[in-house]
């Protein structure tokens, strides 16, 4: 028996519970919540929900607050923000002055699940190598026909509440966590990875010292007896070590650590070490994904799982795992010209990250929603990897500039305020033997409503190209 789901639920009987924001996790909560015998309301400052899902919440009883007014009044016991609300609102910081409890979906379900808790951050490669982890868990339970299931979400996948009411101690949990679910976090996880630290976020973020701590929330509630795995050749994530309680294994593609515990490159072999033996894990050559950054997050995931699998697990995924959507994503060929969507690449590292993955010179679509990061990292970038440049979005124009005080030759890049322009001058642009890559190096929300909405349109363009 669950015994922290029972004391959750005899807590939230009766309670009334607002779900602030009428997102993917939120609304996925509303049965949950309701089974328990919550009173559950929800508001979200859209003027308007979908008609299935305002119909729905009008079936089951749940009053809704829509609107620029939609924080006014809170009367609720207990409030589970989304992600994207900043905690330090006035509204809510009234209603927990008031005695409410300020939560989310993501805290409450790291709180109660029974499942040992796999957990990764960073600012780039967080979603590879968080599936990473839940494959190498999975061909693990496969290969030694062990009970249990790998349940996959957080920032990525399903909604994990929900399903919690299923979960045992032989489960595992693996979830990708963004610093918007950390901010105002406090969560105990058995492993966590941070990947690296780059500026990002910085039009939520009221600083790059605010991201940095949200990013560390990953570990604050650790012991001596959890696993924390950090990026070494990060300044940020190698200071986090020196504050850290628990075991910390390092990782590092450029050499050894030194470190008593560390996952290493040692000429083409991926080396492990646990603080007294050194073992091969594998060869760079079994990792079928590309790129050193890919590297890197095999490295990171095989950090937060060693001593639970075995590097047969580990190689059987290598060898066989095509990566995730939207990151690196081959479309098609079309007329001799090789199409790509990187849609994930939403800062210039993640693009940087991408675009050296090739070989040869790219034509790149890049531009997107400001996030207040500095763009100027991406002109030594792409005066190296982009033949051409088809900037677009709030961003593309500033990107533009940037290239042309670089030195870019101006026949070299367009912008084109909106996507499909942006689209058709990179076609083309190109000929037979060229390779198109969207690889934003910026959010989507200024035209989309994410990077899988953006990648999603991306390869229908593709697709319909006759």
């Amino acid at each position: 028996m669950n015994t922290r789901l029972e004391k959750f639920s005899e807590y939230i009987k009766g309670k009334k519970v607002a779900l602030i924001g009428a997102g993917i996790s939120n609304m996925a909560a509303v049965d949950f919540l309701l089974s328990r015998g919550a009173v559950v309301s929800v508001r979200d400052k859209r003027e308007s929900l979908d008609p299935p899902a305002s119909a729905e919440l009008e079936k089951k009883g749940i009053e809704v607050f829509l609107g620029d007014g939609y924080l006014e009044g809170i009367y609720e016991d207990v409030l589970f923000k989304s992600p994207g609300i900043r905690p330090d609102v006035p509204e809510l910081l009234s209603a927990t002055s008031r005695g409410a409890l300020l939560t989310s979906e993501m805290e409450v379900f790291l709180d109660i699940c029974p499942a040992k808790k796999y957990a990764v951050t960073g600012s780039d490669g967080k979603t590879t190598t968080t599936t990473l982890v839940a494959k190498i868990s999975e061909e693990h339970i496969k290969n030694t026909h062990g009970g249990g299931k790998v349940y996959l979400g957080g920032n990525i996948g399903t909604p994990l509440l929900p399903l919690v009411d299923k979960m045992t101690e032989n489960d595992i949990s693996v979830v990708e966590l963004s610093s918007f679910q950390l901010f105002s976090m406090k969560a105990h996880i058995d492993s966590a990875v941070i990947t690296n630290i780059t500026p990002n976020h910085l039009n939520w973020h009221l600083s790059m010292e605010e991201y940095e701590e949200a990013k560390a929330k990953i570990f604050e509630e650790q012991t001596e007896n959890d696993r924390l795995v950090l990026n070494f050749e990060n300044d940020i994530t190698r200071s986090f070590g020196k504050r850290a309680k628990s075991d910390v294994i390092f990782f590092s593609s450029v050499k050894d650590p030194g470190t008593k515990k560390a996952v290493f490159l040692r000429g083409e072999e991926i080396i492990f070490r646990d603080g007294n033996t050194e073992k091969k894990i594998m060869e760079r050559s079994d990792i079928k994904l590309p790129g050193l950054h890919n590297v890197e997050n095999y490295m990171a995931a095989c950090a937060s799982l060693m001593g639970n699998v075995f590097e047969t697990d580990i190689l059987n995924v290598a060898r066989t795992f095509p990566g995730v959507e939207h990151r690196i994503e081959f479309v098609c060929e079309k007329h001799g010209v090789k199409y790509y969507n990187s849609s994930i690449d939403t800062s210039p590292t993640r693009s940087a990250a991408a675009l050296r993955s090739f070989k040869d010179k790219l034509i790149v679509i890049v531009g997107g929603y400001d996030k207040k990061i500095p763009l100027e990292p991406l002109a030594p970038l792409l005066s190296e990897k982009a033949c051409f440049i088809s900037a677009t979005g709030a961003t593309g124009k500033k990107i533009m500039q940037i290239m042309l005080d670089a030195g870019y030759p101006s026949d070299k890049i367009v912008y084109t305020a909106d996507f499909d322009g942006a689209f058709l001058t990179a076609k083309n642009a190109a000929k037979a033997g060229d390779t198109v890559i969207l690889s934003p190096a910026c959010a989507s929300f200024d035209a989309f409503k994410n990077f899988e909405s953006r990648g999603e349109y991306f390869k229908s363009l593709v697709e319909k190209i006759k």
